[in-house]
């Protein structure tokens, strides 16, 4: 029987995976504190934390195991599904089709350029 979880797919698919969701919280959640202070008439001190929380993002993304161009291209693409869903439960938006199927091949990339085999 195939072990679905052992030590080589959590190296391989579920830290990295995990790592992109932090990373993409810190971002997205960095941003759109800094998007309230300016767009949104909140104090500063949502965009001072926003900018910190940002900073973040930048250590994390660093926690990946492949290199910077591997990293930052595959982020890209799950950036755009989190984006989505960051803008869906908290400013309302709806993604249509056409969002969802871009977000689809988006993943579809990501997954050829970061768990491709070497």
């Amino acid at each position: 029987m195939i072990q679905f979880f052992n030590s080589d797919f959590i190296a391989q698919f579920i830290k990295p995976s995990l790592v992109f969701i932090l990373a993409g919280l810190c971002e997205i959640g960095g941003g759109y504190l800094v998007w309230l202070w300016v767009h949104g008439n909140k104090s500063i001190g949502w965009g001072i934390l926003g900018f910190v929380i940002l900073g973040l993002y930048g250590l994390v993304a660093t926690w990946q195991p492949a290199n910077f161009a591997r990293t930052y291209a595959s982020y890209g693409g799950v950036f755009i599904v989190m984006s989505l869903l960051w803008a869906w439960k908290f400013d309302g938006f709806i993604p249509n089709k056409f969002d969802l199927i871009g977000a689809a091949i988006a993943l579809v990339g990501v997954s050829i350029i970061f768990f491709a085999p070497r």
